[in-house]
């Protein structure tokens, strides 16, 4: 997971999360559908970390939504100057 601060790594974090509750999972569940570390999931969701785009299709597909719905609202504003 790369470490950011980017407002995008929030707003994406809270889609994942928004998404996972509405379909009444677990991070845990969500975690071992995705075969993404629970605690990686948790550092996505609570924007600690930007998933890379892999990790994105495995989640969006474990959620059974599209890779963009994770996406939707993010804008190159969004992502900070880290060099």
């Amino acid at each position: 997971m790369a470490r950011t601060s980017s407002a995008a790594a929030a707003h994406i974090g809270s889609r994942i999360s928004e998404t996972r509750k509405t379909r009444s999972m677990s991070v845990d569940e969500l975690a071992v559908a995705s075969r993404i570390d629970s605690s990686n999931i948790r550092g996505y969701e609570a924007g600690r970390g930007l998933t890379s785009v892999h990790s994105l299709v495995r989640i969006a597909e474990a959620l059974k939504v599209d890779p963009g719905s994770l996406l939707e609202g993010v804008t190159s504003e969004m992502f900070t100057n880290e060099r």
